[in-house]
């Protein structure tokens, strides 16, 4: 039989490089719980995310300028001259506010479950060195277009490495380069934006999916699915990440890119939450903005800086923020995962720290005044207790028994017949108003309560998953 060239090639390719062991180990022969669930999208959706990041930022540097007297003209050239310039910037700032939406989600989903916990502690501290870097990716790229925002928020940013004692004058002129925010500042971010900080993300990227791949994946029910297997070695509650799961990622990002495409699109700026109007307008180190804010993925630990009245304090607090998470899997004292399995006083605390955030977010966007200061202090305090009173309250608790395998969720099939039940009533044959839908009768005019009964059991379905 004669062999095509491309696959004498492709041979030699396996021949020399483990290309097919990777895809069986990582993809074919990778086994995960049977019972992921929504909230198991979001980790795919980063790596997509990411993936977009990279690719438009290679694209946006090759008209890009990075210098102070040309940085801002050279965007303005990208957004109006460029063929298909705009539609590039505007997947990369669009794509940074995504990235941190679905980290945060990613984030929050590991804290529900307990994906934090033994043995998936390294993985938690892979995915935290991760978020640390992506904050200073966007912090960095944060500075490259040079409007008024950007450079008088780097200004007050850089500043609060002055606070520190000894080294606090010496650091903050070494991040910027010169005494003021400057050219050399523009350079210097340009090259941690373009080629250090994205090197180390793709390295943590790399060990965090190794590190996961080592352990296995938690589930929404917190049970090692390793530890039953058949007699081929293969857990019973698992199956082959490819097909199933990647088919099922498809999904999640086809969804996914309809939102992203519509903001794209329709709302780039989003209100000035995705891209400022000040930074619309040259950097002026004469002019300075009357309200200066971070975008509004820094917003909970800035209104956390502002919180505290002594600068220095204000410094340890709000990288005490960030650095707390990181000691997660040691705070927490309960033997069971899952959010699912765990006390009332676990939930509580979980959506008292939700709260905060929010409340965290939306205060450091605000102008401190006296009385929104003292609320800041107070969800501050909220934020901090969550986590610093976890080795006594996560004890204290009682837990539910945790199944011995996973539990499987509904199917889609039992929750549409639900939402047809709720929406349009009980099924009865002898009805005239009925109609049949499959081998289920429902009416066709929904009942008065129709409306009420679906919002009630949606929110039943999304309490349920919690409980």
């Amino acid at each position: 039989m004669k062999v095509s060239r491309f696959t004498l090639y492709t041979n030699w390719l396996l021949d020399r490089f483990p290309l097919k062991k990777m895809w069986h180990d990582h993809m074919v022969h990778y086994y995960a719980p049977k019972n992921f669930n929504f909230w198991y999208f979001f980790g795919s959706l980063a790596l997509m995310v990411l993936v977009n990041q990279i690719i438009t930022g290679i694209l946006l540097t090759m008209n890009y300028k990075p210098d102070a007297e040309l940085a801002f003209d050279s965007v303005e050239y990208i957004m109006r001259d460029v063929n298909w310039g705009w539609l590039v910037r505007y997947m990369h700032s669009t794509g940074a506010s995504a990235f941190f939406i679905v980290i945060y989600l990613h984030m929050f989903r590991g804290l529900i479950y307990g994906s934090y916990k033994e043995p998936r502690e390294l993985v938690w501290i892979f995915g935290m060195l991760l978020f640390l870097a992506l904050m200073a990716e966007a912090f960095m790229g944060y500075l490259l277009p040079w409007g008024q925002m950007s450079y008088w928020g780097a200004q007050v940013i850089i500043s609060l490495f002055s606070a520190i004692p000894v080294i606090g004058d010496d650091l903050s002129l070494w991040v910027r380069g010169d005494y003021v925010v400057s050219d050399a500042t523009l350079n210097r971010f340009f090259a941690f934006h373009v080629i250090a900080v994205p090197l180390v993300l793709v390295m943590l990227v790399f060990l965090h999916i190794l590190a996961l791949h080592e352990v296995g994946s938690n589930n929404p029910d917190g049970v090692e699915i390793k530890k039953i297997k058949d007699k081929d070695g293969i857990p019973l509650d698992g199956i082959p990440f490819h097909p199933y799961y990647t088919v099922k990622d498809i999904v999640g990002v086809a969804v996914f890119i309809i939102f992203f495409a519509t903001v794209i699109f329709y709302m780039p700026e989003l209100g000035g939450f995705f891209l400022e109007s000040n930074n619309f307008i040259p950097a002026d180190p004469l002019k300075t903005p009357e309200h200066i804010e971070p975008l509004w993925y820094f917003t909970p630990f800035y209104a956390i800086l502002r919180a505290v009245p002594d600068k220095f304090a204000g410094v340890i607090a709000m990288f005490g923020s960030i650095i707390v998470l990181f000691l997660l899997p040691w705070l927490d004292r309960s033997p069971v995962k899952s959010i699912r399995y765990r006390g009332p006083l676990f939930k509580k605390a979980v959506f008292l720290f939700v709260v905060s955030f929010f409340a965290l977010g939306y205060l450091g966007m605000k102008p401190p005044t006296a009385t929104l200061t003292w609320f800041a202090r107070l969800f501050s305090l909220i934020y901090f207790s969550f986590f610093l009173l976890m080795p006594i309250y996560s004890r204290w608790e009682k837990a539910k028994p945790v199944p011995r395998r996973v539990t499987q969720p509904p199917s889609l099939q039992r929750f549409m017949t639900e939402v047809k039940t709720a929406y349009y009533g009980a099924p009865s044959s002898k009805d005239k108003n009925y109609t049949l839908y499959g081998s289920t009768e429902f009416r066709t005019y929904p009942s008065k309560q129709g409306l009420i009964n679906l919002c009630v059991l949606l929110a039943k379905k999304l309490k349920a998953s919690l409980d």
